[in-house]
């Protein structure tokens, strides 16, 4: 299944609080829940005014639905095409 980043600008991100963040987390998992097990949310990565979301889904439209329905951005969607650390220089 496809792995995507999506790209979230959020003004002041940076300064939300735990709760803030507990919140926006809950109505995330509640959507995914509706939406079904073939979109899964694996982690995301926040920055002062951006979010980057990692997610495994069948295409794009099921997580612009997911961002719809959450009414959360989702500025840039972009499949992940190959993973590489630093043991690929091995």
């Amino acid at each position: 299944m496809p792995k995507y980043v999506i790209e979230r600008e959020i003004p002041g991100l940076g300064n939300f609080t735990a709760q803030q963040f507990k919140q926006a987390s809950q109505t995330s998992c509640s959507v995914l829940k509706n939406l079904g097990p073939q979109i899964q949310w694996k982690e995301s990565y926040v920055t002062g005014n951006k979010m980057y979301c990692i997610y495994i889904a069948p295409n794009e439209d099921i997580i612009r639905q997911h961002a719809k329905e959450g009414g959360f951005p989702a500025d840039v969607i972009s499949e992940i095409v190959e993973m590489i650390d630093p043991t690929t220089a091995e």
